[in-house]
């Protein structure tokens, strides 16, 4: 297993000026933005606009955003996550069988509708950690 962690932050409706802000700041380029009234995925109208899943780069750097779901507030502390992208359903499964032991399970291990085996999962050192494995790889 070779992966980068990369991160992921959280926002409470500000992902879109916080990616707008990062952009004028590191003058890089927003990619993959899909927002929750894109989804093929039942949410209230008022997250329509709010964004579920969108991507950062410049150069070397690179990391990935959303906005919470309704009801769910950002803590500093729980407004980043380190996401990994696994090579196998085997390798999900195992890191998602060891980190879940001695850890919190945020969103079980599952099918998604994004065509991916998905977990996150809190360490007993307190990082939260994203497992997604692309079903179909894209190459």
């Amino acid at each position: 297993m070779k992966h980068q962690a990369i991160p992921y932050f959280t926002f409470e409706g500000t992902a879109r000026e916080a990616l707008n802000y990062y952009k004028d700041i590191f003058e890089g380029e927003i990619t993959n933005v899909q927002t929750f009234g894109d989804a093929n995925y039942e949410t209230p109208p008022e997250l329509d606009d709010h964004i579920m899943h969108a991507r950062f780069e410049k150069g070397d750097l690179y990391f990935m955003v959303s906005d919470v779901f309704l009801n769910q507030t950002v803590t500093v502390g729980n407004n980043i996550s380190l996401a990994l992208e696994l090579d196998s359903e085997e390798e999900i499964q195992t890191l998602y069988s060891r980190l879940k032991e001695k850890g919190t399970v945020y969103m079980e291990l599952q099918d998604t509708f994004w065509g991916a085996t998905f977990a996150k999962v809190k360490d007993a050192y307190g990082v939260i950690w994203d497992l997604n494995y692309e079903k179909e790889q894209v190459k």
